[in-house]
């Protein structure tokens, strides 16, 4: 896709990789539309960017019903949604809190489902845009600690490989961020579990959870989006599990060949 000007939103654009995102889009010519809960963060990196800032909880329902038409009201239709937000977990799953779950669930992924519907009628009648979802190593395989966010993350792979075969034959595009450790505090928790310990030195001994930076995740993200890319995955030593996990996408999608799916163009 052509970025010049193109409308990108981003969730959880006020730290970490949404910021870095937000960065990345502008550098490419996007005009971004920034939503985190944090106004005074979002308002000041949209400031700095040309961007304008949208401050939600995207916990509470409504607001996440409203969101996509307060976004199309005040900056015009959406070529790119970002589903950045999210919240993770880091204790082992009889340790974790309902309300936690549920927290972690909505987020993660039942309102990257929602804004996607919230903007996806509009992207079919321009026949025009793309969609990105932010997912996670721990979507791809069960790491002890991470159950349910790996779950949602997984949940979120699956969501947009299907989406993406009912858009086959349309010129809206998905693509999957799929990262492992990245150096933001998201990460900086998960170290913080001593009872995690072991397997990050396990598998730190095997040289598997090489760090990147949000910014290094963004880049990549702007250009898969620019060249309809699938997949951001990272770290390259470990995507063998991206391509078994993908696997049965690919069959699927190799015996529906031909048939027709979703919104035909016109």
């Amino acid at each position: 896709m052509e970025l010049t000007n193109a409308h990108v939103v981003i969730t959880g654009g006020s730290r970490g990789i949404g910021a870095a995102m937000a960065r990345a889009f502008a550098d490419a010519g996007a005009e971004v539309s920034l939503v985190a809960r944090s106004a005074d963060a979002i308002k000041e990196l949209a400031g700095e960017l040309g961007g304008r800032a949208f401050p939600a909880d995207l916990l509470d329902p409504n607001q996440v019903d409203e969101l996509i038409p307060r976004i199309e009201q005040d900056a015009g239709a959406v070529d790119v949604l970002v589903n950045n937000a999210g919240l993770d977990t880091n204790q082992f799953f009889h340790t974790v809190d309902i309300g936690q779950i549920r927290d972690v669930s909505a987020l993660n992924l039942e309102v990257p489902m929602v804004l996607t519907r919230a903007v996806i009628g509009g992207m079919l009648a321009r026949n025009r845009g793309h969609l990105v979802f932010t997912s996670s190593l721990a979507g791809s395989s069960g790491f002890p600690g991470l159950a349910v966010y790996g779950a949602t993350k997984a949940g979120l792979t699956n969501f947009a490989a299907a989406l993406r075969m009912e858009l086959k034959d349309t010129e809206i595009h998905a693509t999957v961020v799929a990262p492992g450790p990245v150096d933001t505090d998201m990460w900086g928790h998960l170290e913080t579990q001593e009872k995690l310990a072991p397997m990050l030195k396990r598998l730190r001994a095997a040289q598997l959870i090489p760090m990147k930076t949000p910014t290094y995740i963004a880049e990549q993200t702007v250009a898969a989006v620019i060249a309809n890319r699938r997949h951001v995955r990272t770290p390259r030593r470990l995507a063998l599990n991206g391509m078994l996990r993908e696997a049965p996408t690919r069959i699927t999608e190799a015996v529906l060949a031909g048939v027709p799916l979703g919104p035909q163009p016109k």
